[in-house]
């Protein structure tokens, strides 16, 4: 095993609090039912019932997740069974999830964007024994394909609108399962404490199902002690507290969001908000003004285009004003980032662009009371974080993978470096194999792939989870992500390159969703680009350029001369052999619903390839 770079960061712990609590509390379901008890009266969750905020306290989230299990109990759960959830961030989906870990089952999430076929699989290969659903879309998926699916015992619905007179003896209610776990906790009341007490630390607690960009979703096991620690390693570095405040948007069903959401909130008790839906995020994001905020590149991304935007519709005043705040708030965070003071009169023109310009940037994107943001779940443009970092937001990244349950290395504070992605975790050790891959060891790695052992045996080697990763270590101790393994593409004339580094600079661009840089094994560079539709269709709207579709926007002369403009000036920051030679459009939308794109909003680099391999070809 190669030792080129290595760090480890082992010596240092969770803090005496967490320790003592973590050491009590050694399952989910036990420290879930210890807050239930302490924080009773304080609020826990809030979702936006008709236009008003509803608080749920502390109290009325453990009973519903109490009656989640018992009912599940009732209807044959036994210690390690599967239950399956697909939904939309709810209540209802943190309700479900305790209770199934507190009768002793496993939580198994689904994306609700998948297909039919894809529940199926994961249904399948989970061997789940039930089925939440959110609403009768959710339902149709699996109705569709039951047949196949012989393990399935029992379907539960969170919200019956439009299922009035619909009637299958396989299917209850949301409600009737709480009715049906009320019932048995008054018949037997100590039923639920005693299967509370039954799951061990190193049980499987959870199943997290990959993207499957590679072939089939594999479904990553993780146990409870793999959650505890990395909630106490993540919390040392970042906490979370009892006023704080966070926007819960991303599925449940991936990792980071469900660390975020639901588990590091048990260790410090702040509240989840839950938004409408997805098209709602910016209005929510401000009516809440979460203190801790984390999100994917691509929301990142659309912040930053909205504010782009919007400044270049404002008077010549307002962008006079806007551009010297920005250029102040940036020389100030050069010092930040290099740890050191400011000149006293940079400080007073910082503090006055702050008073007259950055503030109101910031409530526009609902960042005003963050105390710190998290970017993760993909690489961004350095220049991005440096950009909100000089609107004096603390933002930080994050890199992590399912395997290793979220996080393993992070930005400190008081020691923020863009371009990298942190230190590891206190716990965490990260070694660089002679190759180049990024290896991880530490109490944070999962169990191994459910029902997989080959797979497992070629990713966990001598106790090292091997990530696929391509890293190094800077001479401060950070880690640098060069990009994935099999994504380096190898030009014809032997050109080593990393595409993600040219990808996030034009994605950069407000008028650019995404890209995939292709050229492997060929003589230059050339890119497919998805468009921000919002943005260019403003643009062309603006600028009278006639289009009647999505296709046909992406088709107009304009369109493709305002996006050459943009690829010209990211080939600026380049080498020769690293530049764009030629571009084609997406020229269909693409959304989380499609396979070629992740539900954290990343295209899948291989599947693009394969549906567009003849637009490609044309660029050759």
């Amino acid at each position: 095993m190669g030792q080129l770079s290595w760090f480890n960061n082992s010596s240092r712990g969770p803090t005496d609090m967490e320790t003592s609590v973590l050491a009590e509390c050694n399952t989910i379901p036990r420290l879930f039912w210890k807050r239930v008890g302490q924080w009773s009266d304080r609020t826990a969750l809030r979702e936006k019932v008709f236009g008003i905020w509803r608080e749920i306290s502390w109290r009325e989230y453990g009973q519903h997740a109490k009656y989640v299990g018992l009912g599940l109990i009732e209807l044959g759960l036994s210690r390690g069974d599967r239950i399956a959830i697909i939904s939309e961030n709810n209540p209802e989906w943190l309700y479900s999830d305790m209770g199934i870990l507190a009768a002793g089952g496993v939580t198994v999430g689904i994306y609700p964007t998948d297909s039919p076929n894809q529940v199926e699989y994961v249904l399948n290969h989970s061997g789940a024994k039930f089925y939440i659903a959110e609403d009768e879309e959710q339902l149709d998926k699996v109705l569709e394909v039951r047949d196949t699916i012989p393990r399935l015992q029992k379907i539960i619905i969170m919200d019956m609108k439009g299922l009035r007179h619909f009637s299958d003896p396989m299917t209850i209610s949301f409600d009737e399962l709480l009715t049906m776990g009320k019932k048995l906790d008054d018949h037997q009341p100590g039923l639920f404490r005693e299967r509370l007490e039954g799951p061990q630390p190193e049980d499987l607690a959870i199943l997290i199902y990959t993207s499957g960009t590679t072939g089939p979703p594999k479904g990553a096991m993780i146990s409870h002690r793999n959650i505890l620690d990395t909630m106490a390693m993540q919390n040392e570095v970042n906490p979370g507290y009892e006023n704080d405040e966070v926007l819960s948007f991303l599925p449940l069903c991936h990792i980071a969001q469900r660390m975020v959401s639901t588990f590091n909130s048990l260790l410090g008790g702040y509240v989840m908000n839950f938004v409408e839906e997805l098209e709602t995020v910016p209005e929510n994001m401000r009516e809440v003004s979460p203190t801790i905020f984390f999100a994917v590149p691509r929301i990142w991304e659309k912040f930053y285009s909205a504010l782009v935007l919007t400044m270049k519709e404002s008077t010549g005043l307002e962008k006079a004003a806007y551009r010297w705040a920005t250029d102040i708030g940036q020389k100030v965070s050069d010092y930040r980032l290099m740890g050191s003071e400011s000149p006293w009169h940079l400080k007073a023109f910082f503090k006055l662009a702050e008073w007259t310009v950055l503030r109101n940037l910031k409530k526009m994107i609902g960042l005003n009371r963050a105390r710190y943001c998290l970017s993760g779940a993909a690489p961004i443009s350095p220049d991005l974080l440096k950009f909100y970092h000089g609107l004096g937001i603390d933002i930080r990244e994050v890199y992590g993978q399912t395997e290793n349950c979220g996080p393993t290395s992070i930005h400190y504070e008081g020691d923020v470096k863009f371009g990298t992605v942190g230190r590891p975790l206190p716990g965490a050790q990260i070694r660089i194999a002679d190759d180049g891959e990024i290896l991880l060891k530490g109490p944070h790695v999962f169990m191994g792939y459910y029902n997989d052992p080959q797979k497992t045996r070629e990713t966990i080697v001598d106790g090292w989870l091997h990530t696929g990763d391509v890293g190094r270590f800077d001479a401060d101790g950070h880690l640098i992500i060069t990009d994935r393994k099999k994504d380096i593409i190898i030009t014809a004339g032997g050109k080593n390159i990393t595409p993600s580094e040219i990808e996030n600079q034009l994605k950069f661009s407000p008028y650019i969703n995404d890209a995939v840089v292709i050229g492997d094994g060929r003589k230059y560079l050339a890119a497919l680009i998805m468009i921000d539709d919002e943005n260019v269709m403003k643009y062309a709207q603006e600028n009278r350029i006639p289009f009647t579709t999505y296709a046909s926007l992406t088709k107009a002369r304009e369109v493709i001369q305002l996006i050459q403009r943009e690829v010209d000036n990211v080939n600026k920051k380049f080498a020769q052999v690293e530049t764009i030679k030629k571009f084609r459009l997406i020229d269909i939308q693409l959304t989380t619903d499609d396979e070629e794109i992740t539900p954290t909003m990343k295209l899948k680099r291989k599947f693009i390839s394969e549906k567009f391999k003849d637009v490609i070809e044309s660029m050759y």
